[in-house]
């Protein structure tokens, strides 16, 4: 058994909120991080008496919860935009915000029964390693900031990645639960570029489709295919594979 996934079940577990009880952590987590701890631009908590953050899309959105073993804490939560059966015309928030290019991707014609946006991707402070990164120029701060790429080399980041486990990779393994349950093939998320430098560490990259954009901070739209996220972590990065899928659990590649 490697070391990710060791360190994954000794300290994490994911839990899908699909109950009120647990739809309610979600939404006062939300809240901390996004209007008290005010980690991204355009969050009020003016009109928020009840502390919970929520907007149209938690109708048809999945949810899964982190929680961190030592303390029994929920620490962060990621959702999963669903299409909307009863309002079918109904956009996603990359299609209305994200100016996506159509020649890198079209989203009208990806099956909209298979795909989904990633979402409210969210982790509290003490445990967010992304936070000197956010709302910072791409590559201009990505040298001064990144401390894998400042500090070490190549071969060296990859013995970081086998015994240092990124919160980011552990709710990436929620989306994927959520992903293979619902047939999910197709993950279209606004992401902050940084996120995607972290996930393409360990094989979970997403294709750019369209520039930086000023939505809750400077983001960029992105897409990539659920099976070759899947492929290419089963055989670059199985380490990585086996704490996303639950070693093979929640995947459609068996364990080697």
């Amino acid at each position: 058994m490697n070391a990710l996934y060791t360190n994954f079940q000794h300290y994490f577990e994911i839990i899908i909120a699909d109950t009120a009880d647990l739809l309610e952590h979600v939404y006062k987590l939300r809240y901390q991080v996004l209007c008290v701890e005010k980690r991204l631009p355009g969050f009020d908590s003016t009109h928020r008496f009840d502390q919970q953050e929520r907007d149209s899309y938690d109708s048809h959105s999945l949810h899964a919860l982190l929680r961190y073993r030592p303390t029994n804490d929920f620490i962060g939560t990621v959702r999963l935009i669903l299409p909307n059966a009863e309002q079918p015309d109904k956009k996603l928030p990359v299609e209305i915000y994200g100016r996506a290019d159509s020649t890198l991707c079209d989203i009208q014609a990806l099956p909209r029964s298979e795909t989904a946006e990633i979402s409210r991707f969210l982790v509290i402070s003490q445990f967010d390693r992304r936070r000197s990164d956010r709302r910072r120029d791409d590559r201009r701060k990505q040298a001064a900031e990144n401390f894998e790429e400042k500090k070490l080399n190549q071969e060296c980041r990859m013995k970081d990645r086998r015994s240092a486990l990124s919160i980011a990779l552990v709710l990436m393994a929620g989306v994927m639960r959520m992903s293979i349950k619902y047939n999910i093939r197709n993950w279209l998320s606004v992401m902050d570029p940084a996120l995607n430098r972290l996930l393409g560490f360990y094989g979970l990259n997403f294709n750019p489709i369209g520039p930086l954009v000023d939505y809750h901070g400077f983001r960029r739209s992105y897409y990539v295919k659920v099976d070759d996220v899947l492929e290419k972590m089963y055989k670059d990065h199985y380490d990585a594979w086996e704490v996303v899928t639950e070693r093979g659990i929640y995947s459609r590649y068996p364990t080697k």
